[in-house]
């Protein structure tokens, strides 16, 4: 008998086996009921008796066996898919759900060769397909698996973050009031460095729900209003300054650099690239800011010298998480998603962001489209 009429003649043996593997995943399993224990094992069985059936090219075989098989752009999940999203969900962890489909895997070969069915020129051909669906099967899950963890772990961040911001604005707050009720240089300076904690803290909560954000696919949020940004610039840059008096700043502007921008986005564009050309660059040099615009929109640029960025690097110097190799001055509190929110904040704007690393110099260029605030508002 054929492997896939056995499958077919035997879904409830299979099954069986495959529920009483299950209830050992614990402490998971411990939850479901029977209908859950089973799950899409059903339909995922029926899957691969039906692909047995199937006539496959050559090419079509290698692709499945290596898990890479592409599925029809728009159709709906299958169920190994729909299994993995659904074993997530209820706790399983990933080396739980391949567990299941080496179980299955096992319980329905076993099956097959105690009936005394598995005989004929065929035995060899069914084991090579039937391994082939089960192991697409678990690439799908394992996919699948991944990314609704993933997803649950940046929503998880994302509360976390939008959850510490209260308590934490509440004790900024009332440092800030303590600082102006007290006179005394002691309690002063104790109070100071408790906001500029605060701030810090702050800063890495909003860096955190940015990157939440931008991973669930909702992107950086921007609050588009009509803005002059070369005067937003220098007030940023009055900032830079004073928060790095040991770096040199210079600032050229020209041409029109009025439109719909988020004016306080763009500033935050300005900081971490800023600060990121101190932290890497050359302690004896200028930092060159540079803002022009013209008829494409308004462009961005911060230059330093120092050390060149590795071309092989450059691409993930975008990626969130990362950090420069040679940062030795390097921010224990720091999260490395500055140039991760740089990116995003340019695509929000519909721009994007570029890197020219030569051997004396290194530039990060930005070009924002201009969306032109109405000639009244310019007033």
């Amino acid at each position: 008998m054929r492997l896939a009429e056995f499958i077919d003649g035997n879904v409830e043996p299979i099954l069986a086996a495959s529920e009483a593997f299950t209830q050992t995943q614990l402490p998971a399993a411990s939850f479901l009921d029977h209908a859950a224990l089973r799950d899409h094992i059903p339909m995922i069985l029926a899957a691969v008796a039906k692909d047995l059936r199937s006539p496959q090219t050559d090419r079509e075989q290698i692709a499945k066996s290596l898990g890479h098989q592409a599925g029809v752009e728009g159709a709906p999940e299958t169920a190994a898919q729909t299994h993995a999203l659904l074993r997530a969900k209820a706790g399983f962890d990933i080396a739980q759900l391949v567990a299941e489909y080496r179980a299955l895997r096992a319980c329905t070969l076993r099956l097959w060769f105690d009936s005394g069915l598995a005989s004929g020129p065929d035995v060899v051909d069914d084991l090579i397909r039937f391994n082939e669906a089960i192991d697409q099967a678990v690439a799908e899950s394992v996919a699948h698996f991944t990314a609704e963890v993933d997803r649950w772990r940046h929503v998880f961040l994302g509360v976390l973050g939008h959850d510490l911001r209260g308590p934490l604005n509440a004790i900024l707050l009332t440092a800030e009031l303590l600082s102006r009720m007290t006179t005394e240089v002691p309690v002063g300076n104790h109070t100071l460095r408790l906001i500029r904690s605060g701030k810090r803290m702050k800063a890495l909560l909003d860096d955190l729900l940015d990157f939440s954000r931008a991973s669930l696919g909702l992107g950086i949020a921007i609050h588009r209003a009509p803005v002059d940004l070369a005067a937003a610039c220098v007030e940023e840059i009055d900032l830079l300054r004073a928060a790095l008096p040991q770096v040199e700043i210079e600032y050229d502007a020209a041409g029109d650099t009025f439109g719909s921008f988020d004016g306080s986005r763009v500033r935050e564009v300005l900081g971490n690239l800023v600060t990121n050309a101190a932290r890497y660059g050359a302690r004896d040099a200028a930092i060159q800011v540079g803002l022009w615009g013209d008829a494409s929109g308004v462009h961005l640029s911060v230059a330093n010298s120092g050390p060149p960025i590795p071309n092989e690097s450059i691409k993930g110097l975008f990626e969130p998480l990362r950090r420069g190799h040679h940062d030795e001055n390097a921010d224990s509190a720091n999260l490395g998603l500055g140039l991760f929110i740089v990116r995003e904040i340019a695509r929000a704007h519909g721009g994007e962001i570029q890197v020219d690393s030569t051997i004396d110099r290194t530039v990060f260029a930005i070009v924002l489209p201009r969306t032109d605030a109405p000639a009244c508002e310019r007033a």
